[in-house]
């Protein structure tokens, strides 16, 4: 896909007087005829800030229009989506809107846009809005940072994210930990050793102070910790020297292979005097 120049900052690039009159359409549209665009990069709205939404337009209205473009029966918001959502729970019926007659192409690059300069975006929205313009759209970190108004490394930082396990990568959307935590635990190597420790901030109501020195332990002792030990199939050849062990020293014994070559032997005894009578049986004084 060719690149195309940069966008600006914003959807004034959408609003702006450079686009004419022929090219944009305001009037009020019925609810029921928009649609949100199907890679809108906001998955969750945060129900305190959507009812502060609905109670001001409620007492005002809706003074920014939605802006939109055709598409087969309906229109498709390009920008606007958490208004569209809070005039139905407000009770409203329609909403001001601009027709803008731009390609999909263009309508998604500027969805992505508007939605990542929002600061209320989670995290892993914004950097699966990243990856979306990085993909679609064949740009650079480089790039993407100039159209969105913000730095390389905030961009790449946002990209990490999406390196972590899934189940975290959930919770961070669901805000269960923080974008401080989230980048702390990128330095752990394992998706075991992520996921353990995401579960042990949470439990415990970590700090991003107190993840960094758990994530050092992890990193600087997760050699010697001690890991569940694979399971190990059961040798029936050991089995029945165990019975004949057993049966020859009249107290249960158990043999456990450890490893391809190695093992362990355990003699079970339940006093001292049986004790005092194995270590005769084997010879031990």
């Amino acid at each position: 896909m060719a690149k195309r120049p940069a966008l600006g900052r914003g959807m004034g690039a959408l609003l702006g007087p450079a686009a004419s009159t022929a090219e944009k359409k305001y009037f009020h549209c019925p609810l029921e005829d928009l649609r949100p665009h199907v890679d809108q990069p906001r998955k969750s709205f945060n129900d305190a800030k959507m009812e502060e939404l609905v109670a001001s337009i409620r007492e005002k209205g809706i003074i920014q229009p939605l802006v939109v473009r055709r598409q087969d029966d309906h229109y498709q918001i390009i920008a606007g989506e958490r208004r569209w959502r809070a005039a139905q729970k407000a009770g409203l019926s329609e909403v001001p809107v601009v027709i803008q007659d731009v390609s999909e192409d263009w309508a998604l690059e500027m969805a992505l846009i508007e939605n990542i300069q929002r600061e209320d975006l989670n995290p892993i929205e914004e950097a699966e809005a990243y990856r979306n313009l990085v993909s679609n759209f064949d740009l650079t970190q480089e790039e993407v940072a100039r159209r969105v108004g913000k730095d390389r490394s905030s961009v790449a930082n946002a990209l990490r994210l999406l390196k972590l396990p899934e189940v975290v990568r959930r919770d961070l959307l669901e805000s269960r930990l923080s974008m401080g935590h989230a980048r702390a635990l990128l330095a752990l190597e394992s998706d075991e050793d992520i996921v353990e420790a995401s579960s042990e901030l949470q439990r415990k109501g970590l700090s991003v102070r107190d993840v960094e020195a758990l994530v050092k332990r992890i990193k600087n002792f997760g050699a010697n910790r001690q890991r569940r030990p694979a399971k190990v199939e059961p040798d029936p050849q050991l089995d029945l020297l165990a019975k004949e062990l057993t049966r020859v020293l009249d107290t249960p014994v158990r043999i456990a292979a450890q490893g391809k070559k190695g093992g362990r032997i355990e003699i079970s005894y339940a006093s001292a005097e049986e004790l005092e009578r194995l270590s005769a049986h084997l010879g031990i004084t």
